[in-house]
């Protein structure tokens, strides 16, 4: 199983197999009394300098390029605010205050005492990695043990360092949550991983099939043997080969069947991220609801399969058989095709304002 590097109109013609999204080492947090500041890590004069040419600031702040314009904006950190200050996803991507872009649990949600602070789950840009790859390398420990410490630097610098709104610096009372997570230091089990292998499948996902521009059109994205159906953005994070952030709209799309099936490869389905798509658009079919789809239809797929004795290739090449796996999906609750909706761009206002609204993931 081969990643796959095949562009579209957004994608960069130099690009090669091992540019791959950013990962990210994930951490959860609160705020409580007293002083939770870690030790500070033996690398972080490194990654307080660390600062990508197109950032705007180091790593260590609260500046990241806007996705879609690609200005460095500063974002804020307001630690346990009384209210909710993000407004309609439609417009806004609710990603300019950090405590409430990741907030897992706000306190106003649940009984007076119940949280004595808000919990956080940091994913944020400020914490991707993008130094190499962990795909097919031999370095492919020094870039998760690099990745975690790129977090953990982040972390000591908002204990000590962090401008906050009332002028001081540093957040001591920041309090890693490893309880939350299963681990001992606070971090995630694993890191989370945006771009993976893909197989090379009897139908590949281009940019031209759903982006909104290349389309000319933001209604669904229709293929044949639908098997799902899913609505993102085309969203790339940094590239480990040096590129921006890639953000294109997108209309609404279906999981084609012939994305589950490879073109050669025998007793194989993928379930996740890894299905027929290219650099660009697992932008897209990367989020975890598109995943979880992905997982679920081929569940089914291998299922059908053992009980005709049949491959997934011959029941992708058959009509009549996808018809029926597709009639196994309905009857399981699996959504094939959306309802005529519209992909929208927030700055063109009402013109778009009856699209559905996209998660912030």
């Amino acid at each position: 199983m081969k990643l796959m590097s095949a562009q579209g109109p957004s994608g960069s013609l130099s690009a090669v197999w091992k540019w791959v999204q950013s990962i990210a080492w994930c951490f959860v947090f609160d705020h409580v009394t007293g002083d939770r500041t870690i030790a500070r890590p033996d690398d972080y004069d490194y990654w307080r300098s660390f600062e990508l040419p197109y950032w705007g600031a180091p790593m260590l702040s609260f500046v990241a390029p806007n996705p879609r314009t690609l200005v460095p904006e500063e974002r804020t950190m307001n630690v346990n605010p009384g209210g909710d200050a993000t407004g309609d996803p439609r417009f806004d991507a609710g990603d300019q205050d950090l405590w409430q872009f990741r907030r897992i649990a706000a306190r106003q949600n649940f009984a007076d005492g119940f949280y004595d602070s808000d919990i956080v789950l940091a994913n944020w840009p400020q914490l991707d990695y993008v130094s190499g790859s962990i795909i097919d390398t031999d370095d492919r420990q020094h870039h998760l043990n690099a990745a975690k410490a790129q977090s953990r630097a982040y972390v000591y610098w908002l204990q000590t360092e962090a401008p906050r709104p009332d002028g001081g610096r540093g957040w001591p009372g920041l309090r890693l949550r490893g309880d939350l997570v299963g681990t001992a230091d606070g971090f995630a089990q694993a890191p989370y991983i945006r771009e993976s292998r893909r197989i090379k499948a009897l139908t590949t996902v281009r940019e031209q099939d759903i982006s909104v521009k290349a389309r000319g059109d933001a209604g669904p994205a229709r293929f044949d043997g639908s098997v799902g159906a899913g609505m993102y953005r085309i969203d790339l994070h940094p590239s480990t080969g040096g590129d921006n952030y890639i953000d294109v709209e997108c209309a609404p799309f279906e999981i084609p069947l012939g994305a589950l099936v490879p073109v050669a490869t025998q007793n194989l389905v993928p379930a996740a991220k890894n299905i027929g798509t290219t650099h660009i658009t697992n932008g897209a079919y990367r989020l975890h609801p598109v995943e979880w789809n992905v997982g679920e239809s081929a569940g089914e797929l291998v299922a059908y399969c053992l009980d005709l004795g049949l491959s997934p290739r011959q029941v992708a090449t058959d009509e009549h058989l996808v018809d029926r796996l597709q009639g196994r999906l309905t009857a399981a609750g699996i959504e094939l095709h959306w309802p005529h909706i519209a992909g929208y761009w927030p700055t063109r206002g009402a013109a778009r304002a009856e699209s559905t609204k996209e998660p912030l993931l």
